[in-house]
């Protein structure tokens, strides 16, 4: 029976959601896994999105709470606000209040990935303060560390992501996801895949 690896993510201009698409590719080359991309509900209007200059949704589907149980593992992806996760996926955890009582999401593995607005903005502070929603879940965290090879300590250019997963930088918006993020991106895929196989595998 195949691991199934959840990316479930939230994105407002596109940034995180690049980074999903990556990451599931990523996760789709260790055999034996089936990836799938899903989004959290959206709590803001469709004119306040308007305002904002938000593109419309993409086709991925919307998850509700009761799906997550049939994952074997999750990568949870978000934009920051204030250094912590946007509040659209805290609602949806908000909501996963009744798998906590059964405790139907303890001792899965969970990664995380990120965007911010500019280099101080939370690329650890983020993934750091949503640890907790882990924890209470009983969920195993995977941070990606220093796996990903040389690319993690680029110095000359700007480089979104941290030893606690991937990462971009959205600045005002028109900076898209560059090349080396996205292939710490795809890393992260492949590796959290990899662990939750072998994890599946021991039980």
């Amino acid at each position: 029976m195949a691991t199934k690896v959840y990316i479930v993510y939230y994105s407002t201009y596109g940034h995180v959601e690049k980074l999903a698409h990556e990451i599931k590719k990523g996760a789709d080359c260790v055999e034996g896994v089936e990836a799938k991309l899903w989004q959290v509900p959206e709590t803001l209007s469709a004119e306040i999105l308007g305002k904002m200059g938000a593109p419309q949704k993409s086709d991925v589907p919307i998850i509700t709470p009761h799906e997550l149980p049939e994952a074997d593992a999750f990568i949870f992806g978000f934009p920051t606000r204030f250094g912590m996760m946007a509040a659209q996926f805290k609602a949806f955890m908000d909501a996963t209040g009744s798998l906590w009582g059964a405790q139907k999401l303890a001792g899965k593995p969970a990664g995380m990935f990120f965007s911010t607005g500019s280099q101080g903005g939370g690329q650890e502070t983020t993934p750091l303060t949503a640890i907790t929603q882990l924890v209470h879940h009983g969920m195993i965290f995977v941070p990606i560390g220093y796996t990903a090879g040389a690319g993690m300590f680029e110095m000359e250019k700007v480089k979104g992501g941290s030893p606690y997963g991937a990462g971009t930088f959205a600045g005002d918006g028109s900076r898209q996801p560059t090349e080396l993020e996205l292939q710490i991106a795809f890393h992260q895929g492949k590796y959290i895949a990899g662990i939750a196989k072998k994890l599946k595998g021991s039980d």
